[in-house]
């Protein structure tokens, strides 16, 4: 395995479990300890880590984008059960924007049953994923490659996106919050998720369990009535109530556990 393969493999983990022991790293990638250490002050560098005694916590400051290639690993099971509910709301001939999200992609996948759909997107890996789909068409926003990301941004995407009016946004978050709205990690792509809601006449919040309660970076919303929750668990009772009251409907996976 390359070392920066296992750089990758490495955050992974740490986003799933928050926090990793050198030995255990050693042990499981066959290297020395002392090559894990490496690996872990360049994830310290880049802004993703903190180093413990033995080890590494996951760095939760609000402002740390992890890539797209990390975050299409994590949580993928919620994803996917996100995906299908998606499906729920999405009518065959509609017109839906999806924004970059590792969520929105595993949207996609499930799209292509579709027999007539317009998907307009900003994100690179959802173009390549419906490039073969004759029955769905797909724009592209056009705009400045964010390669960590994955992504198309900047004025020439969000400008792009306004020309249009469509059924759906399907968007993602990193944090819902009842005192603070819903947040993202980085204001580039927080503008063209804002964009994307502008040009919906409903938009389908994809959010997966772990997000409630959680405060980002960026302010990117407030929810109106006529929103869509999709969520992959059961909500807590305050969540239903706080979502009720606002006139907010939620699809959820009614055969997780509370």
């Amino acid at each position: 395995m390359l070392a920066i393969e296992r750089k990758s493999e490495i955050l992974a983990i740490l986003q799933r479990e928050k926090s990793v022991l050198v030995a255990q790293l050693s042990q499981k990638y066959q290297v020395t300890e002392e090559t894990i250490r490496r690996d872990l002050d360049k994830l310290e560098k880049e802004g993703y880590v903190k180093k413990t005694y033995g080890g590494a916590v996951l760095n939760q400051n609000t402002s740390v984008e992890i890539p797209f290639k990390v975050r299409e690993k994590t949580n993928k099971k919620e994803k996917q059960t996100i995906a299908r509910l998606v499906q729920r709301v999405i009518g065959e001939g509609e017109s839906i924007m999806l924004d970059s999200s590792s969520t929105s992609l595993m949207v996609a996948r499930n799209l292509k049953q579709y027999k007539k759909l317009t998907v307009i997107t900003n994100s690179v890996e959802i173009l390549l994923e419906l490039s073969n789909c004759k029955n769905i068409r797909v724009l592209s926003t056009g705009g400045e490659l964010r390669d960590s990301a994955l992504s198309l941004g900047g004025r020439q995407a969000e400008q792009m996106l306004l020309h249009y009016n469509v059924d759906k946004a399907v968007l993602s978050c990193k944090g819902i919050s009842m005192e603070k709205g819903i947040t993202d990690s980085n204001e580039p792509e927080a503008q063209i998720k804002s964009a994307m809601r502008q040009c919906a006449k409903t938009t389908v919040w994809a959010i997966d369990s772990t997000k409630f309660d959680r405060v980002s970076f960026v302010h990117l919303a407030q929810l109106k009535a006529g929103d869509i929750v999709v969520t992959d668990k059961k909500l807590e009772p305050k969540w239903k109530k706080f979502l009720s009251e606002y006139k907010i409907q939620v699809v959820m996976n009614e055969e997780a556990q509370e």
